[in-house]
Formats: structure tokens, sequence, C-alpha cells
């Protein structure tokens, strides 16, 4: 990698003499050399060149203790020499770029064709005086030169309604861009990372780091930079992210010091000296190698050039592609994709949006055979008139005429076909998911996968954390067991024997974590702050409660002077600490949960203070007359304890089996976290709709019960279970120790606590009831999460909510939705939106189909009967855009409402249009088709006007059609009022002033159609009409509110022949084939693109050594919310999908189905035969166990280009 630092773009930060002229030490590509090195080498460097962490710190100018300075100045002389901490994004697309994008859709490429063709013919004459009448019967009539001259019309405006068309599409696509860049900024702004500066301890936004700082690292944190470790107590780093290796990498001073960004700290805390920051650190340079920032990439791109010119085609601005080969091969977000994308990029699309592109593209078809049909019908019947029944002879000069009327029959048919593609489905969803999204970050619900939105709608089990989602994180101690006295509250200071209390007091303030902290409160009053660990922070309280400080204990006994750290993690429950005492002895202080601590006990505090033996049965006493009490008061129990060593022999302090063991026991604390009050009535809520709430906590069963009960999760008197990790592992596992499904069918219908979990039984709990096959439904599971253990079964859920305050990194990468308020009633709103999500593309559905079914019948029989369509083109795309883009703005803008949450959920395999949808769609078609055609066929006698039917070909608009068409747009208006109820009720009305998008979209369809009809004249065929006529137009409207009104009364039981048509699109409508099907799609296009890629690859031998370092970005298995153009964080490196390559599965996936995780196993639930082995650990391990023969054999087939990626590697 070293081999790329004398790339162009480093030139300018690297002439040596700058630095030195800055007055560092050392300069950018000495620190990038340094860091390339691992273990013994780097320490050995380090010595040898700059004389240790110590000599390194006085070259950048810092200190190992107090940090920076932080003078404005300093840090930007830092930032002009070493680089700021970020990666510049890759530019947004342009609006050009996508109105481009939105040119490509195949329906309006057909109608522009058709308009220049209809266009250039109406500038022919026939020459000499080739008399209509010898050209065939209809071309006559009373066609005159002012209307031949208006020809041009109706080409042109077909013209104008497609831009129209074109730049709304592209404003929804760049303003949904936008968002969601906002979104990823907002995101990026909320990771702050703990930095020393001036010798105070401060919270930084990651992007202001700069090369210098001492950075605090503890458990859970994903490291914003390159740094060397100063002192690190129990480090263990998660190095998979950059070297594919998931085995957790020891960091120590002494023996491998250097902390790579992009790496999660897993276990331990510690400081380093950051060295390298933004494109120059680890990560930055690999980004660089992927072309993540443009201008670098074009500099570069010459360079590559020169050497590989043969080997790579170039094509225009295809810099992002050649830059980006892994991304495109790994099937992330390639440029050919974003081209392909019309309204939505394929990357966020969602299980709702998969079935409703289906939906769309069936309906799509239905339309093009009844296009193709109205189109031969036409050609035929004037075909056969003019020359069969008239037997008119084809005349040279005649040809323009004729071919008019073919381009008129044509664009009919394109017309028929325009109206009958609902592209403004994926519409609405992106409109609904976007508005929601942006309305949840006002919930508090922070959403990073668009999916997750919707999903949370079908929610049917929530396995929630116990601290600080249910309670309120703010830990206070309210009961203390010391010196053989149970006191039911803080005692004074002098009635407890000074040895115990001054033994209690030293080890609370130093075994705990020193970022720990209690500062004063923010305003008069208030209640003290808590910094860092809360059950810490209730310790530290007790000490202050006690009347002594912990801050002059911690100065005397500084971190640096601390023996030997064993930080807490889910394993050992508890944490320890070494410190070497002023005669050379050793004393460990150690606390954890008490049930565990006093396990390892012998001995115990006395009344006196002094040591006496703790036999078995006085541990049972104590667990029955302190544990168990006040547990059941709610309460956590904390037991702290010591052990002293002599110093010779120094005891081996990697046997942690018998180093912590034979403790002697000094106190046990009773800890109160207090219920959130808005947490039961949020409870309640799920329990009514149809949602149920599961706690699996960490802490001890009586505790975990009595919360429950206060929460509302268990009512006294009910059939649950409420257990511990133990005994749920002794229900679901076999003789042999394995997870059983069937025995977890047993165990979680009835679960509701679990207590004492470790992360595993968190994450096999969630598979098990995701993967049960009890019940008709599969159940749909949210998890919450704040530790980094809980990443996996975040990941496994199907959403997975992470704390945004106490939530570590690790834990929020892997989430779908961060909570920012960590609170469990932010769910209940998350619910509400996704079920808002499917009500309002349901309504969205109801009222285009019914538009759909309509104009399609009218202008098929209308073409067939009287040889035009009554609806002509410019009419059709203006209904077209009413009932695309209007409606998908006003109906899926609907804001939610409590009634949501009083109905069960929908359940996967729910069909997309319910009954009841059938019914509002067949019966409201029947409706306006019975108008239209009474208009049609009788409207010129009931207004006594001039019938508008068989006009000739340039005829001026007849006021008979024009009232058909205002009829139309009417009854089209008062219907989208029908279409915001889907669940029959009566009062359509109802919170309509609650939306004002709605509202000012049907008056302003209602104003526009005014100055259509009226000043539209020619070029949308419509003639002014007086007051009667629009008064009878909007009183059929009209109609259609009554007409609803009869639909509601039929009782849906009557219409059992509509049954089938609700199957339409079925949630599990066969997403195999569905994915084969769209794979199929874009594989030869994507193929083609990405062959010059792979051979570019091949040229690019230095990626080789780092291949495995892409490999390894799978650790998140599929991230989606943040757009993946704009990385301007480091931080986010691990955020973005286009570096995960699932090496377990060769398939590429290209589009929706297969995107993430989920996704795949919403295939395996809904096509597989359920298999008695669901629990196999294939399927954990993204291994597809699909049946469909077809899609494995393409998947692992050597033409796929991930195939040959990994071959010519």
């Amino acid at each position: 990698m070293g081999d790329l630092s004398n790339s162009d773009f480093y030139a300018k930060n690297q002439s040596n003499d700058s630095n030195r002229v800055a007055g560092f030490g050392c300069s950018l590509m000495e620190l990038r050399s340094l860091m390339e090195l691992r273990g013994t080498e780097a320490v050995v460097k380090l010595q040898e060149d700059y004389g240790g962490t110590e000599g390194l710190c006085t070259r950048l100018k810092t200190s190992p203790t107090e940090g920076l300075t932080g003078t404005q100045l300093d840090l930007d002389k830092r930032r002009e020499v070493f680089g700021k901490n970020l990666i510049p994004p890759k530019k947004p697309k342009t609006f050009l770029q996508l109105v481009w994008e939105a040119l490509q859709d195949v329906t309006l490429i057909i109608l522009e064709v058709a308009a220049l063709v209809s266009l250039g013919l109406s500038f022919y004459h026939p020459p000499g005086d080739a008399s209509g009448e010898s050209c065939g019967s209809a071309a006559g009539g009373v066609e005159d030169e002012g209307e031949s001259e208006a020809g041009w019309i109706e080409g042109a405006a077909i013209l104008l309604s497609v831009v129209c068309v074109v730049l709304v599409t592209a404003f929804n696509d760049w303003s949904k861009e936008k968002q969601f860049r906002g979104l990823q900024s907002r995101i990026e702004q909320e990771q702050k990372f703990q930095v020393v500066r001036g010798a105070q301890v401060i919270q930084l936004p990651v992007a202001d780091i700069v090369v210098g700082d001492i950075a605090q690292i503890k458990y859970g944190d994903l490291l914003p930079s390159d740094g060397i470790l100063i002192q690190g107590n129990d480090l263990k780093i998660d190095e998979s992210s950059l070297t594919g290796e998931s085995d957790h990498v020891k960091k120590a001073a002494d023996r491998d010091p250097m902390l790579l960004s992009g790496t999660h700290v897993m276990e331990g805390s510690g400081r380093m000296i950051v060295t390298a920051v933004g494109v120059n650190s680890q990560t930055g340079i690999i980004f660089t190698l992927l072309g993540a920032s443009t201008e670098e990439e074009e500099k570069k791109e010459k360079k590559v050039e020169d050497g590989h010119r043969n080997a790579v085609k170039k094509q225009d601005g295809a810099a992002a592609m050649e830059m980006q080969p892994l991304k495109s091969a790994e099937g992330g977000e390639s440029d050919e994709k974003e081209r392909k994308k019309v309204s939505i990029s394929k990357k966020e699309k969602s299980v709702l949006q998969g079935k409703l592109t289906k939906l769309a593209v069936q309906i799509g078809k239905a339309g093009l055979l009844m296009s193709a049909i109205t189109v031969i019908i036409l050609v035929l019947f004037f075909a056969i008139d003019n020359f069969v029944l008239q037997k008119l002879a084809w005349m040279p000069e005649c040809t323009p005429i004729y071919i008019q009327f073919f381009v008129k029959f044509f664009i009919i048919g394109v017309t028929v076909l325009v109206v009958a593609v609902p592209e403004g489905l994926p519409l609405a969803v992106t409109i609904s998911l976007a508005y929601s999204v942006k309305k949840m970050m006002k919930d508090n619900n922070l959403v990073r996968h668009l999916d997750a939105c919707e999903t949370m709608g079908n929610a049917t089990a929530i396995c929630s954390d116990k601290t600080g989602t249910l309670t309120t994180n703010r830990m206070t101690a309210v009961q203390i067991y010391i010196a053989d006295v149970h006191h039911e509250k803080i005692p004074d200071p002098g009635v407890l024997p000074p040895k115990s209390l001054d033994l209690m007091i030293h080890s609370i303030a130093i075994n705990s974590a020193y970022t720990t902290n209690i500062l004063p409160p923010d305003k008069e009053g208030g209640l003290p702050k808590q910094v860092g660990n809360k059950t810490e922070c209730s310790l530290l309280g007790l000490v202050l409660a006690l009347k002594r400080d912990y801050r002059t204990i911690r100065n005397h006994m500084p971190e640096e002077m601390l023996y030997k750290v064993y930080t807490f993690n889910s394993v050992r429950k508890s944490m320890s600490t070494v410190v070497k005492l002023p005669d050379g002895s050793f004393r460990m202080y150690s606390k954890g949960a008490s049930e565990i601590v006093l396990k390892k006990c012998s001995h115990i505090l006395n009344e006196v203070g002094e040591v006496r033996v703790f036999r078995p049965r006085d541990k049972d006493d104590m667990v029955k007359k302190v544990i168990e009490p006040m547990a059941c008061d709610g309460l956590r129990t904390i037991c702290v304890a010591y052990r002293d060593f002599a110093s010779n022999p120094e005891p081996h302090w990697d046997d942690e089996g018998n180093i912590l063991s034979d403790l002697t026991a000094i106190c046990v604390v009773g800890i109160e976290d207090p219920v959130r009050p808005e947490v039961p009535d949020a409870i309640q809520k799920c329990q009514r709709a149809g949602i149920t709430v599961r706690m699996v906590t960490g802490d001890n069963i009586n505790t975990a019960r009595a919360i429950a009960i206060k929460c509302g999760i268990i009512h006294p008197g009910e059939d649950f279970l409420c257990i511990d990790g133990k005994e749920f592992n002794r229900r679901i596992r076999n003789e042999k120790g394995e997870v059983e499904q069937e025995r977890i069918d047993k165990v979680w219908p009835k679960l509701r606590v679990l207590a004492r979990s470790s992360p595993t039984d968190k994450h096999t709990l969630v598979k098990g009831i995701i993967d049960s096959t009890m019940s008709a439904q599969r159940q749909v599971v949210a998890v919450t999460g704040d530790g980094t253990n809980d990443g996996p079964a975040l990941k496994k859920a199907d959403v997975g909510f992470a704390m945004g305050i106490a939530g570590t990194d690790v834990a929020k990468e892997a989430s779908d939705i961060i909570l920012t308020d960590d609170n469990f009633s932010s769910i209940v709103k998350a619910v509400m939106w996704g079920r808002n999500v499917y009500d309002s593309i349901s309504k969205f559905l109801q009222f285009q189909l019914t538009v759909n079914v309509v104009a399609v019948i009218v202008a098929f029989t209308g073409a067939c009967v009287t040889q035009d369509s009554p609806l002509k083109a410019v009419q059709m795309l203006w209904v077209n855009l009413i009932m695309d883009t209007f409606a998908s703005l006003a109906l899926a803008t609907e804001p939610p409402t409590e009634s949501l949450l009083k109905r069960r959920p929908y359940g996967r395999n729910k069909p997309l249009i319910s009954s009841t949808m059938t019914k509002n769609i067949f019966g409201h078609a029947v409706y306006q088709l019975i108008i239209i055609f009474t208009l049609l066929f009788a409207g010129e006698r009931l207004f006594d006007i001039d019938s508008g039917r068989n006009a000739p070909l340039h005829a001026p608009p007849s006021e008979h059609y024009t009232i058909i068409f205002n009829a139309f747009v009417m009854m089209q208006l008062f219907n989208e009022l029908n279409a915001r109820k889907i669940h029959g009720e009566r009062n359509v009305f109802y919170g309509m002033h609650n939306n004002p998008i709605f509202c000012s979209i049907v008056v302003g369809t209602f104003a526009v159609q005014i100055v259509i009809v009226q000043f539209g004249g020619k070029p949308f065929s419509c003639k002014p009409l007086d007051l009667e006529k629009w008064m009878w137009c909007v009183f059929l409207g009209l109609g259609e509110l009554i007409w609803g009104q009869v639909i509601s009364t039929i009782p849906n039981s009557r219409l059992r022949f509509l049954r089938r048509a609700g199957q339409l699109s079925k949630k599990d409508d066969s997403p195999e084939e569905d994915a084969n099907e769209d794979n199929e799609e874009i594989d030869h296009a994507e193929r083609e693109l990405r062959r010059g890629q792979i051979l570019w690859f091949r040229g690019l031998n230095r990626i080789q050594t780092q291949i495995r370092v892409v490999n390894a970005f799978r650790s998140s298995l599929y991230e989606g919310l943040e757009k993946p153009d704009s990385r301007t964080s480091i931080h986010n490196f691990m955020t973005h999908p286009e570096f995960r390559i699932e090496d377990s599965t060769p398939h590429i996936p290209l589009i929706d189905d297969t995107d993430d995780d989920s996704a795949r196993r919403r295939k395996m639930y809904s096509s597989q035969p359920s298999s008695p082995n669901k629990n196999n650990n294939a399927i954990d391990s993204g291994i597809n166990l699909t049946i469909d023969s077809s899609k494995s054999a393409a998947s692992s087939s050597p033409a796929s280009p991930l195939h040959s990626l990994e071959t010519s590697l």
C-alpha cells in the first residue's frame, strides 16, 4: 500500500519542508509509513526513530496527559499540514443528470417518438391538388386551412406534457437525494468522540479531530482515525473490517500499539495519540483506492490510464465507474443501475416497493396488450373501410395523409398504454416513505434504512432491553448491605466501620472507568449530571452521598498507575482492577452482578470491618435475606469485593479463573432505575395493536420480573414465562447442546421476560421467533439494543433499534432505526408510521386502479366503436399527471392517527389489495363507465349539442368530448376523497383538515382543470363550456361520493367472486422468481459494463494485497439508508453497503428482493417448504438455501462478474 504514497494527489501534502517549517518533528508521509507497520515491528520502529510514544508526542507538540492546547491557530495549522478528518464526498447528481435519467422511461420515449412523427407530418402538405375525397372518406369533412395549420399543436402538446412529467420526476429524485444527504450529515454530526484538550475531557464531532489529539477510547467505540496506543487496559479490537480476520486482536502499548480507523473496540479502554486522519488514515487510503472522492479519482485516473490504457475502454464521465469496481461487482450501487432508475433508487427499494413494482409491471403488461389491440383494431377498421368497402386505390400522393392517420392511431394506442402503466406506484412509495422518515425524525426515530419504516408496521413482536429503554437509565443507589447490616436507605457514614467504608470507597473510585463522572447540574436545583456508565455513576453517587470524594482518590492513583484491568464484558459480568500497594504487594478490587461475584467470595467483612469466612450456607442466607428482597423491589444488585496478592511470586495475571476467585466481599448495593412514566401506556398500546412485548435483560430475574410488572409486560394471574438465560438454554438445547427449533417453539409463545441473558441468548431468541413456522404468519420481530454485543441480534431482527444516547457505534451501525431519545414510546410511534405507510400505499392503489380500469376501457371501446378515443392523448397525460404524481403526493402524505394502533398487524401474506378495496375499485369503475358511455353515445341528445363522434382528422375540439373529459376528471377528483378510507369507513372527510397537502392538491387540480377546459383550446382538444354544463359535470362528480356510500353498504361477504382479485400481488408472491426476473432484466447490461472494470482490476495488482480488506467490509450485511454517494466522514466508513462482499453467497443481488439479509430471509420463509432444521446455521451465515434451481445456477455461474473477479484476483 505504501507504493501509493507517491501518487499525485498527496503531492500537496507532501513537501517535507513545509512540515518542518510548520515546526512538527515528523512529516505526513513518515506518519503514514509508520502506520503501515504492525506488532513488534511497529514498537521497534517507534522506539528507534521517535523515542517511543513520549518522543512522538513531543514531535507532534502534544502532551500524553493534557492533550493539545486547543487554540484555533494550532488546530488550523494541523489541518493544513496533516489534513482534515473527513473524506470528500462524491458530488451529488445535478438536476440535469436526473432529468436525463427520467427521460429513459420507455413509455415516455415511445410518446416522444410518436409526437415527433406527428409534428413532422403535420407540416407536410401533399403536392398538387390531391383532394381529400380521393384519399378516403375518413380524411374528408370540414377541414379548412386554419384547421390543418393547427395540426402541429397535438404533437407539441404531447411533448410539453412529457416535459412536465420528466421535470416532476427529476424534482422528486432531487429532493429525495437532498433529504438523504441531510439525513447522512445528521447521522455524522451525531457521532462524537472523547478527546483530551487542555487537560479537559471533551466530546468532539468526529470531523474535528486532528493529528496530535489524545483520544480516549472505550468499549463499543468505532475508531475515527489512526492512532498509537499510549496506555490501555485489557484492550481488544475487532479489525475484521480491515483484515478479514474475525478474531479480536489484543492491543498493548508495548506489544501492538497500532490502532486503525474503522475498527471496533470490543473490550477494554485506553488512550491513543491520533497520527493519521481523513484520506491519510488506513481507511481513507482504501477509500481512495476505491475512488470514494471524485477529485482524487480524476487525477489518479490519468495515472492509471497511462498504465492500463489498452486494458480499459474509457467511457465518457466514467470516472466514478472506473474507480469503483468493487462496489458494482458486489451489486452495491453501480452507476449503471442508477441510470436505470426512473423514480426510485434500487438501493432503497423495500419489500413493499418490490411488490408494487411487480404489480406495476403486471398492470403495464395488460396495458400493453390493450394498447396493441386498440391500434390493430383501428388500423384494420380504417383499411377495411377505405380499401375493401369503398374499393379506393392507394395513391402515392395520399401516402402522407394515410401515414398521419396511422400516427394518430399509434398515438391513441400509446395513450392507452401511458394511462395503463401506473408509474406513480413507485413514486407513491418513495414519497410516502420519505415523508414518513422526515416526520419520524420529529418523533425521535432516525431511520437508516427506508424499508425498516414499512416493516415496522407489520411487527408482531418487540424484544426490548430494560435499562434505558423501559427505564430512565438514571441510576441511584438506594439500599446497601455492609458490615452484616441491611440498610433500607443510605446510612450516615458515622454508623459504618471505618475500615469497611474506606475499602468500599477506594474500590468504587478506582475500579470504575475514569471516564465515568458525576458533574454538577446544568441549572440550579437540577439533578447532578451523570457521564459515562450509569451503573458506575450510581456507585460514585453513593460515595458522594457518604460525604466522601472519589476524585481525590483518583488523583492519587491516576489511570497510568493501574497495574492491570479486567474490563466488564458480557461473559465476566464483572470488572476488576489491580493496583500495586506501596509495600510492593498487589490488591485487586472487583465489582459485578451480585450472584456472580458472591459465588467467587470465600470471605466477607464483618460488623467491625474484620475478615471472616463466608460459607456456602451464609451465601444462601444472604441471597434469601438480602439479594432477593432487593430484587423484588425492582433493584439491580451489585456486589463490591477485593483480594490481596503477595508480591513474590507475582501472580500469573492471565490465568483469570484463579485470579478472580477467593475474593472478600465488602458490600452489596441495591440500585434503582425507575420505569419511564410513559412506558406502561406505550406497552398497553402495543398489546392492543397485537404486538407482544418481551423484555430481554442482563439483570437478575427478580429485578426483571418486578420491572416487567410495573411496565405492564406481564399481569399477575396470566399464563406466561419469566426465565433466566441458564433455564432458557436448558429448555431449547438438546443433549448435544444444539439449539432445536421445536424446543424454541415450546418456549417463545409464552416467554415474556428473559433475565441474565447473554447476547447469544438474545440472538437465539430472535432467530427462533423469526424461523418459527407455528403460526400461519411469520413473526416480524423488532429488537432494541445498545451494546456492541447486541450487534448480531440487531442484524438478525427484521427491524433493529439502536439507542442514540446510550448506544455504542457498533450497535448503531447494525441497526435500522436509531432512537434518538432511547425511549420505548418512540418505538410505538415507529409502528404507527409503518402502518401508515402501508395504508397510504393502499389508498393510492385504490384510487389509481379505478382510474386505470376506467381510462383503459373508455379509450379501448371508444377507439373500436368510433375510431377515435374520447379522451385525447394530451388529456390522458393530464389525467395521468393527476392520478400519478398529484394523487401520490396527496394520498401518501396522510398523517397517522391513533386508530392505526387499534387493529392487528396485517401480516406478511396479506394481499396488497383487500376485498374491500377490490369492491371499491370495481364499484366506482362501474359508476364512471356508465356515466362516460352515456355521455359518449347519448350526450349530444341530452345536452342538445353537435356529436363529437367520427370527427375528421384535424377537426376542431367538440363540446361533446370536452364534457366527457371534464366529467371524467371531476369524478376522479371526488373519488380521491373516497380513496382516503380503505377499511369501509363512511366519513371520508374525517381528518382531512389535518392534511393541508391533500386539500391544496385537490383545490389546485380543480383550478387547473377550469383553466384547461376554458382556455386549453386546440392543444387540450377542449371547447369552453358554459356554467350549466359545468354544473352538470360537477354534479356527476359529486355522484361519486353518494355512490361511495352505496358501495360501503354492500357487505363484502356478498362479493365472494372478488376474492381472487385481491390476491393480485400477494405479499409472499414468489419473491424467488420475482428476483430472478429482475436479475435477468439487468444482468446483460451489468455484465457488459463490468467487463471493463474487471480488466482494469486485473491491471491494478496493488489491490491484490488489499482484496481481503475489501472482502471484510461485510461486517454489516446490509446498510441502506445513507445515500451511498455522501460519505463525508471516515467514521461512516463502515456504514456503506458497497463494501460488503458476502463470501457465502456468490450471487450478485441487484434488486430489492436480494438487497438485504432480511429480504433473503423473507424469501426463504415465503417460498421454501418448512424444513425441520430451520435453525440450520447455513441460513444464519447467509447461505441461500433456496430451492429454485435456476437461481442457484445463475448465482454461481462462472459468467457472474463477482466470480470472474474472484478468479482474476
